[in-house]
């Protein structure tokens, strides 16, 4: 097996878009949901005008050059072409960082922070920066067999730190991110200095009682936030988590389709005081779903869910541990929850602003967050 590390440049073919367009402007709409708002999902006229504007505006090739302007490479893993961008600091001593997304996430969500993170008015704050594009996302391969869960990603990843040259390495993750950067804290802790995670994910705690009393004002909240996900908010996973093939008719064939399976989750988790436009650019929003639709992985990415929703690890993180608690995280838990399996929270601070896109929503404060935490471990 190829132990290189190869050179990537993205180039989309012209008429991978032409075919996009074509296909914006000859969609079959739906007639309008019977009660007003996002109630039963997106709504026809909002998402009418967002392809509109994704048809006759939005600029591909501006996102694909920024893209390219880090540096990205791809290696041969475990049978699989790990796409990733490898940006390194000019300080010596700065620290390697692998930046892990989730779903419907993709490596756009840390595209804003590289240029801050490698080379800081301070070098006491530099990082060497590794953003991975997961197994079945972007422009990574895949998977053509099933066994491709977050641990086997976790293991990658590991691998891909190590062939890299890094010794001793951060990690951060929120969704599934978080899931898998708390692997990798869990599995390989004689190399990982510490992890962050925006969203703790509770994976072995036994429901207690005791547990949820004498909440804050800011805990209540966030158990409320969860019941309610828990109630309404989990037709997507569960579809995902089930039936992904299905699903992957309407993904493939369609980008409106494609669009609102994101855009409802943009809407939902992000805090947008009832329109994804006030957390988030359009033109953001889109490169996202872009590098789900130029790369044909609507269907394979949501097998994740169906790979790890039902196989969820359940390892004490022991290394330092840092986390960043948004208010409108779509499931938050209490520190003392989390700390049932973070046993060395370094860094714990509850926001003002922001949702599960943290990185996309405040990017200033998220790469405060980032700095705080980990200048408790460098």
């Amino acid at each position: 097996m190829s132990l290189s590390i190869d050179g990537f440049t993205i180039a989309v073919p012209e008429e991978t878009l032409t075919d996009l367009r074509a296909r914006l402007a000859n969609t079959r709409w739906p007639a309008e949901a019977t009660v007003p708002g996002w109630q039963q999902g997106v709504p026809v006229s909002y998402l009418q005008e967002f392809c509109r504007y994704w048809r006759e505006e939005y600029d591909w090739r501006r996102t694909e050059a920024r893209l390219n302007a880090v540096p990205q490479f791809t290696a041969m893993i475990d049978g699989l072409r790990l796409h990733f961008l490898h940006a390194r600091s000019p300080h010596p001593d700065a620290l390697p960082l692998v930046l892990t997304h989730g779903w419907p996430g993709s490596v756009r969500e840390f595209l804003d922070l590289v240029e801050p993170l490698v080379c800081p008015a301070d070098p006491a704050d530099a990082f060497h920066v590794v953003c991975p594009s997961l197994p079945g996302f972007g422009f990574s391969d895949k998977p053509t067999a099933p066994g491709w869960g977050v641990q086997r990603i976790a293991a990658a990843i590991i691998e891909l730190m190590s062939r890299l040259g890094y010794r001793r390495y951060a990690a951060q993750g929120g969704d599934w991110g978080a899931v898998i950067t708390s692997i990798i804290g869990a599995a390989d802790p004689a190399h990982v200095a510490g992890v962050h995670l925006n969203i703790p994910v509770v994976l072995s705690t036994v429901p207690d009682p005791e547990l949820t009393k004498d909440l804050s004002d800011f805990e209540q909240q966030g158990v409320d936030r969860a019941t309610r996900f828990g109630a309404v908010g989990t037709g997507y996973l569960t579809q995902m988590a089930t039936k992904p093939q299905t699903l992957a008719y309407g993904l493939s064939d369609s980008p409106v389709a494609q669009a609102a399976w994101i855009l409802e989750k943009f809407y939902e988790w992000t805090d947008c005081e009832g329109d994804p436009r006030n957390a988030l650019s359009i033109d953001t929003m889109i490169d996202n779903i872009m590098l789900y639709w130029v790369t044909d992985s609507g269907a394979s990415s949501s097998r994740i869910y169906w790979e790890s929703m039902f196989d969820l690890p359940n390892d004490q993180v022991g290394v330092p541990a840092g986390c960043s608690i948004f208010p409108f995280e779509h499931v938050r838990v209490p520190r003392k929850v989390a700390e049932r399996y973070l046993t060395d929270i370094v860094h714990w601070n509850e926001l003002p602003r922001g949702g599960h896109f943290a990185s996309l929503e405040q990017p200033d404060v998220f790469l405060d967050e980032l700095r705080t935490c980990f200048a408790h471990i460098r």
